[in-house]
């Protein structure tokens, strides 16, 4: 088998694995419109529907290291493919499983795991041993591109479903949808070679165990950890904050919709940035803007403009953190075994993010509002910022032989 280095950049693999991002994400963030309509139809409450999307959070990311790991011994195709029918199962699911551990059931764990299974590990890590190491950053935005472009274009489309057929019409035609993207998965078929990439040729279990005594790459697990926090809590209740402000529901689709076009542009930008600066700089000055954004937000007026301009501004970093994070992973220890690697580092991302949504829906329920959840943003957000600066950004062989 060659193993030469490659040299050119794969556009086509490109195009579909961002074009599957694009639907898994699309559905999967734009869950936070359908929190009013389930609520108002089944009699179900808000935190115990934010505590199933919560369940999503955790499910998703727990779900994205066993996929990268099967993606990375078996080949990504079966795992593309039988992810996006268990998405679709998930979908199709919600409305026939009454009650509160239906939801839990449909939204929390079915849907999450099928999203999961199509997400950024098993499509960043199928893609990363044919690109360039130096393209391996502006590959990840392009692929991250794809999910927040879901985001953009689904947002709108969810909010018009809703409205002209109700819930459980649209979550039937988003199945629909996610069904009709299952042959994108065929030209990532392949799988990397045995031999590329890991660090002094090791197998997975050997990198773990490197992986998880460096520093470095628990730096970005704890960035990754709070970063997840404050993303689920705003993309699950940022529509309940603005029913609050006695703003339209429209309002909120717009939104969400340009919090996913803006990060399209974030993340092509900071994937091409990646190439130039060091990352964990990259990452530190986004999760900074974070927090001073949602000061700014704070002492706003409440009217369509503010969110309008604070999810355009946000959007700019919103999941744009992805590429320099998946680029570091790859720059410490290859991209052999990155779908794995950098899966934990989602999982990380996602045990946070299961605290923002369902604390999100406990202080609505229980203290009225957001108030405290959007203080304890701002404080996570720096910390996040941080916790980058410690990272030595070196491949692990050389790190180990100036150690």
């Amino acid at each position: 088998m060659n193993n030469a280095s490659p040299t050119r950049t794969p556009w086509l693999l490109l195009l579909a694995a961002s074009s599957i991002l694009m639907v898994t994400m699309g559905v999967r963030q734009t869950s936070g419109l359908l929190i009013d309509p389930i609520h108002v139809s089944t009699g179900l409450g808000i935190a115990q529907i934010s505590f199933s999307l919560a369940i999503g959070q955790f499910v998703w990311g727990a779900v994205q290291p066993l996929f990268g790991a099967m993606a990375d011994q078996r080949g990504p195709l079966p795992v593309l493919i039988g992810g996006g029918l268990l998405l679709a199962v998930g979908l199709v699911a919600a409305p026939l499983l009454p009650g509160a551990w239906g939801l839990n059931l449909s939204f929390g764990l079915l849907l999450a795991a099928g999203a999961g299974a199509g997400s950024f590990s098993v499509l960043i890590g199928a893609t990363a041993w044919r690109i360039p190491a130096q393209k391996r950053s502006m590959a990840a935005g392009i692929i991250n591109a794809g999910g927040s472009l879901g985001q953009f274009l689904f947002a709108p489309l969810v909010q018009l479903l809703l409205s002209a057929f109700g819930w459980i019409k649209t979550v039937y035609a988003l199945a629909f949808i996610v069904v009709l993207s299952l042959p994108l998965a065929w030209p990532l078929r392949k799988r990397a070679p045995r031999n590329d990439g890991a660090v002094d040729g090791e197998a997975l279990r050997p990198q773990l165990q490197r992986a998880l005594r460096d520093r470095s790459y628990w730096c970005l697990h704890l960035g990754f950890f709070t970063c997840g926090v404050h993303i689920a809590f705003l993309v699950t209740h940022l529509p309940g904050e603005i029913a609050l402000c006695g703003l339209s529901p429209n309002v909120a689709s717009i939104s969400i919709a340009l919090i996913g076009l803006f990060n399209v542009a974030g993340s092509l930008i900071i994937g091409a940035l990646g190439e130039r600066f060091r990352m964990k700089w990259l990452l530190f000055w986004m999760y900074l803007s974070r927090a001073v954004l949602i000061g700014v937000y704070l002492v706003s007026p409440p009217t369509p403009m503010t969110f309008y301009v604070f999810a355009a501004a946000l959007g700019f970093t919103w999941l744009a953190t992805v590429p320099p994070t998946a680029g570091l992973v790859g720059k410490l220890f290859g991209p052999r075994h990155m779908g794995t690697l950098f899966g934990l580092t989602l999982l990380s991302h996602q045990i946070g993010a299961f605290f923002g949504a369902w604390l999100g829906g406990v202080a609505l329920e229980y203290g009225g509002d957001f108030s405290w959840m959007w203080y304890a943003d701002m404080l996570l957000a720096v910390a996040a910022a941080l916790v980058n600066l410690p990272i030595r950004e070196a491949p692990l062989q050389r790190r180990l032989a100036t150690s």
